[in-house]
């Protein structure tokens, strides 16, 4: 065998050396450990929203963004923002609260809705099939926050779903992309490096209604959450201007 020969055969055999070891460690990895195999698959992300109320200055444009970009029939809200008045005079107060549906990890209207037309999604928005809600009414009285409203054009249950299709097309819901003082950030829960996840590691934060048990994923900072309900003291006081129509006390 020439020299020329010997070296293509050596190169041929190293080749097929290689070859079987890249392999072994190809199938090797299908059968990693536990913790291996879970950090080697996908992260799935869980979206949520926090409202820094300090930033809020009541100007409705996300309600007015929000009405604009999910078709939201007059008189009905996915979005709104409640002023809330407070104080003894003359030591008074003026703050804004901006409302939605809260999504919910463990959500009441998704239980209460017999036709499974309400459902949680893997990344934790909560969304309404409009094809199968029979407009039971089921899930607007289940919910605590009163998020939920009947649409009288496609009879079927609403409310805010962070703008799902914005969302596939790598855009912020419009309330977000529509607040001028930056008041809402919104992001992925499931990212520590998230600017969500860094303003909640680095704020008190606080949820509407946690005796629920809801657990939602709506956040505020410097939230006022003050209701004519709460039996304020002798010479102090309180009202909320709710902006929205057929709001139920809490």
């Amino acid at each position: 065998m020439t020299n020329n020969a010997s070296k293509l055969e050596r190169d041929r055999r190293d080749f097929i050396k290689v070859l079987g070891a890249t392999s072994a460690a190809v199938a090797g990895a299908t059968t990693l450990p536990g913790k291996a195999l879970a950090s080697a698959t996908i992260r799935k992300p869980r979206y949520g929203m926090l409202i820094d109320t300090r930033k809020c200055v009541g100007c409705h444009a996300c309600s007015v963004s929000c009405r604009s970009e999910n078709n939201v029939p007059m008189r009905k809200h996915r979005s709104w923002v409640e002023y809330i008045e407070k104080g003894t005079f003359p030591d008074v107060s003026l703050n804004f609260l901006p409302r939605l549906c809260n999504q919910c990890s463990e959500p009441p209207c998704v239980a209460a809705c017999e036709d499974n037309a309400t459902y949680l999604r893997d990344d934790g928005i909560v969304v309404i099939d409009p094809d199968i809600c029979t407009g039971c009414r089921r899930c607007v009285r289940a919910c605590p926050y009163n998020a939920r409203f009947m649409n009288p054009e496609s009879g079927a249950a609403d409310k805010c779903d962070f703008c799902i299709d914005r969302l596939t097309q790598g855009m912020e819901p419009a309330c977000v992309a529509s607040c001028f003082n930056k008041a809402r950030i919104f992001g992925d829960l499931n990212d520590p490096d998230s600017d969500i996840s860094r303003m909640i590691a680095s704020n008190t934060v606080s949820v509407l209604r946690p005796e629920k048990g809801t657990k939602p994923n709506v956040f505020y900072i410097g939230i006022d959450n003050a209701d004519e309900s709460d039996n304020p003291s002798p010479g102090q006081y309180i009202r909320v201007t709710r902006h929205r129509r057929g709001y139920r006390k809490r």
